[in-house]
Formats: structure tokens, C-alpha cells, sequence
């Protein structure tokens, strides 16, 4: 016959399917959230380069057609670069002269431009021509004219030129951001040194671009400029971080809300699982228990009553022991069957307690009357101690008796079957009214005590496994107690045995 696999294998394959469809899915969902965060930035870098293109390639005409319109004019003895409007654009120390094959000029970085050009100054025009040198890794800008064998000219200034692009264009007509116009050369690679060379010039061109402001959009200006480009740069906080980052907050508390409810879902799910798992699992237990329990009384109610209908018991001592036998098989029966009712009507909410105000010494006297009317065999001291001057309480006589009851019981089955010691004690402590129940037991282990007064629980070992029970009297004990505001605790040492206590409310509960 086949066998049917554990609850709890089932319940450990289903919870792993379970995380299998939710959380690798979310997990990839997630992967794709991170990198749209990533390339957010590159979203926004390319937004606003859209935004700014066409003014960029407006300025990058313009800014050639305007300086063709300038003119070279020679005052003390020094040349300047001046715009139809007046303005200068000129370094003041930026003048050079080209004659017999020779750069004269104070400006070291100009001469050396100079110097690699020296072979097409003589095609220069007559009138001022600007135009781009670049030499090595670096580039500048200079206004130059011809005047038979001799070349003169000036070094434009950057700056002069960054504020007359400035005041061509309204930022605000493009983006709402302050920004500034920046002309900065093109990189260029530039082999020096060899292998070394290239890689420290690569570190320094990467150290620029991390220490320097970040451009919003560039362009390379137009001939005969082509050596240098219009970078736009914020001026105050960096737009592309400032939506980037908003953005990636707002990713971020996205995806810990969707985390956070999807943990949620899962460990909502996990446990509900695991309830219907141990509901399961429970039901068959009880299955099991009731079928345990009401097979033993029953087959010795059945095999002594064949044993009366047959006529073997002629012995009248013999047929009233078989009687009492079956006195006490039927009245175990009854009590098994009224506890599992006692439990469903608690469970269900349907037990009714008739409460009123009562000595201790009535539930005391109840509890150890039904304990000695139960006929248990002798070899038991059971001592009962009641602290004089008690208040009353409000509770359910028969109903907290019967807690009490089923203290006393277990007192008496795991005590051994030698020198049985049970005290019961009732005194004042504060608030409280303490019935406590002591024997000199088993004991109970320390990872057992938690799980003692869970329904159909029984500590498993050897005398448990002797001894009848049905896992549901401290379970019922617990409940009835808690519902006259009260609670139940135990204290236990293996081998010395255990004190089960009642803690009842003094007053109305």
C-alpha cells in the first residue's frame, strides 16, 4: 500500500513553489528597475542635448561669420582683434610676427603652433583671417593677416569669446537651468613616451573629465575652428544629477514598497500554509488519538462482555470484578468523549461559564473529592494546603475544579508508580489567588514546557508513551483559566518534578 508523504514535506514543496514564482520573477522585475536606474542619467544627458542642439548649431556658425567681420588695429606698438561693436577679443600678450621663417612672440605656446605652421603662412590673405592651431595636446585660437614677406597677428581670448556667445543667446528660451558657454579644445590622443606616455596622459584625460563640471551638450564649432568645441555647463546645481537622482529615489521607494509588500504577501502566504499545513496534519492526529483511545475501552468492554454472555464466570467474586472492570472502562469512555466536547465548545466559542463569587476552599474541596472518587489506586500522598483569610473569587466552580482536576491527574500519572508525593497549595500573592499543584514526577525538559498546553501535544518519552491521555487537559485547563482573566505556568526540573500553577484574579475577572 502506498503512503502518503508527510504535511510537512508538503507544506516545504509548496512554500518553495511558491518562491520559486514570486520571488524569481520579482527578483528579474527588480533587475530591470536597477538598470533603468542606471541608465537614467544617460536618459537625461540625452534629453537635454536634444534641448540644446539647435542653439549649439546656431552658435557654432555664428561664431566664425562674427569674428570675419573683425578687424586687426595696431595700438603702442601691440595688435588687437576688435569687433564691429568695439570690443576687443585679444590676449594683450598674445601678439606674434612671422618673418624670414622666424616666430617672434613672448607667448612660449603660441610659437610653438606657430612654428608647426610656418610652411602655409605664406598663403595667408591680406585682410584678418581667425583660425584654430593645435599642437601636441593643446589648442588655441589666433587672428592673423599678410603684408608682403611678414605675417602678423594675435592670440584671441577665450574668455572674450565665451561672453560674446553669452550675450547672443537667452538661456532661459531653452532651459529653465542658469548655465554658462564654455569653448574647450578637443581631446586628442597624443603618443608620448611611448606606452607609459599614452597611459598617463589616458589617467589625466579621466581624472578631468571626473573632477571637472559636467557639459549638458556640446558641439564642435564650425571651420575654420574645428579645433575646439561650445560645451553648455551648469552654473548652479548639475540638472542631469538633480532629475537622475529624483528619479532614482522615486525608483527606489517604488521598489521597496513592492519588496515590501511582496514580503508581506509571501510570509501572509507562508503562514497561511503552514496553519493549513498543521490544521492538516492536526486533524490526523486527531483521527489517530480518538481512534486510539476509544479502541482500547472499547475492546475491553467488548471481551468482557462476551466473557459474561458466554457463562464462563461462575466465581460471584469474578463477575462483580469483571462489573467493576466495566464500571471503569465505560467511565474512562465517558470522560475521554466529554473532554474532546469540552474542547469543541470551547473552540467554537460556545462554552457558557456561570460565574459567582465563591471561597477558594469550594473549588479546592471539588477538584480533590473528584480526584479520590476516581477510585485511583493507592500509593499516592496527596497533601492540600489553603492559606487561611482568602478572598472570594468570580469564577465557574465546576469549570476551574475541573482545571484543577486535570492538574491533579497528570500529578498522579507521571509521578511514577513508587511513592507518589502530590501537594496542592492555595495562597495570596498580591493581585492573584495561586493553586498550585506539585509532584515528584519525570519532570518536564526545558524545550518541552512551551509546547505542553498545545491541543493533542504530549512530551514524548517513556512514560508518556505508557501512560493514556489524550494531549487535550492543559490545553482545556489553559482556556478555562484564561477566560476568568487568569493564566497558567509551570516550573519543572528533569528528574525533580513539576509545579503547575494557576494565577486567578482577585475580584471580578
Amino acid at each position: 500500500m502506498s503512503r502518503s508523504p508527510p504535511v510537512i514535506l508538503n507544506f516545504r514543496r509548496t512554500f518553495a513553489l511558491l518562491i520559486v514564482l514570486v520571488v524569481v520573477p520579482s527578483a528579474g522585475l527588480s533587475g530591470f528597475g536597477v538598470v533603468a536606474i542606471i541608465n537614467e542619467r544617460a536618459a537625461v544627458e540625452k534629453r537635454l542635448e536634444s534641448a540644446w542642439r539647435g542653439t549649439l548649431e546656431s552658435l557654432s556658425g555664428e561664431l566664425p561669420r562674427a569674428l570675419a567681420s573683425a578687424r586687426l588695429e595696431e595700438e603702442g606698438g601691440a595688435l588687437r582683434l576688435v569687433m564691429p561693436d568695439g570690443r576687443v577679443v585679444s590676449e594683450p600678450e598674445g601678439t606674434f610676427q612671422v618673418e624670414g621663417g622666424r616666430v617672434h612672440t613672448s607667448d612660449p605656446q603660441l610659437a610653438e603652433a606657430l612654428t608647426a605652421v610656418l610652411p602655409e603662412a605664406g598663403s595667408l590673405p591680406t585682410e584678418p583671417t581667425v583660425f584654430s592651431l593645435a599642437t601636441g595636446s593643446r589648442a588655441l585660437m589666433v587672428a592673423a593677416e599678410r603684408r608682403g614677406d611678414v605675417v602678423r597677428g594675435v592670440r584671441l581670448s577665450v574668455r572674450a569669446l565665451e561672453m560674446l556667445m553669452a550675450e547672443r543667446v537667452d538661456p532661459r528660451a531653452v532651459s529653465g537651468e542658469p548655465v554658462l558657454f564654455s569653448l574647450q579644445p578637443i581631446p586628442r590622443e597624443v603618443n608620448e613616451g611611448g606606452l607609459m606616455g599614452k597611459l598617463v596622459s589616458e589617467v589625466a584625460q579621466a581624472r578631468a573629465s571626473a573632477l571637472g563640471p559636467v557639459g549638458l551638450a556640446e558641439r564642435v564649432l564650425s571651420p575654420p575652428l574645428q579645433d575646439f568645441r561650445l560645451v553648455v555647463l551648469p552654473t548652479g546645481e548639475d540638472p542631469v544629477a538633480r532629475a537622475s537622482t529624483r528619479n532614482r529615489v522615486l525608483y527606489g521607494v517604488l521598489l521597496g514598497l513592492f519588496y515590501l509588500t511582496l514580503t508581506f504577501g509571501v510570509v501572509y502566504t507562508g503562514r497561511a500554509l503552514y496553519r493549513e499545513a498543521q490544521l492538516s496534519k492536526m486533524k490526523t492526529d486527531f483521527v489517530s488519538l480518538v481512534s486510539h483511545e476509544l479502541r482500547t475501552p472499547l475492546t475491553s468492554i467488548r471481551m468482557f462482555i462476551e466473557t459474561l454472555a458466554l457463562g464462563r464466570l461462575k466465581d460471584p467474586a469474578q463477575m462483580q470484578e469483571v462489573l467493576t472492570l466495566l464500571m471503569r472502562e465505560t467511565e474512562r469512555l465517558s470522560i475521554f468523549i466529554e473532554r474532546v466536547l469540552d474542547w469543541a465548545r470551547i473552540e467554537g466559542g460556545r462554552k457558557v461559564y456561570q460565574r459567582a463569587p465563591l471561597p477558594v476552599t469550594d473549588v479546592v474541596e471539588a477538584a480533590v473529592a473528584a480526584f479520590r472518587a476516581q477510585r485511583l489506586e493507592g500509593g499516592v500522598e496527596l497533601k492540600v494546603e489553603v492559606q487561611e483569610g482568602l478572598p472570594k473569587l468570580d469564577l465557574d466552580k465546576d469549570a476551574v475544579a475541573g482545571a484543577l482536576l486535570n492538574l491533579l491527574q497528570n500529578a498522579y500519572k507521571y509521578s511514577g508508580p513508587e511513592d507518589r508525593r502530590i501537594t496542592l497549595t492555595a495562597r495570596r500573592d498580591g493581585k492573584f489567588v495561586d493553586l498550585s499543584v506539585e509532584d515528584n514526577g519525570v519532570g518536564i525538559a526545558p524545550k518541552e514546557r512551551k509546547r505542553i498546553f498545545e491541543r493533542f501535544y504530549r512530551v514524548d518519552n517513556l512514560l508518556t508513551r505508557r501512560t493514556e491521555g489524550s494531549g487535550l487537559g492543559l490545553a482545556i485547563a489553559r482556556r478555562i483559566v484564561e477566560a476568568h482573566g487568569g493564566r497558567i505556568g509551570v516550573h519543572s526540573e528533569p528528574g525533580r518534578g513539576s509545579r503547575f500553577t494557576i494565577h486567578l484574579p482577585v475580584g471580578k475577572a
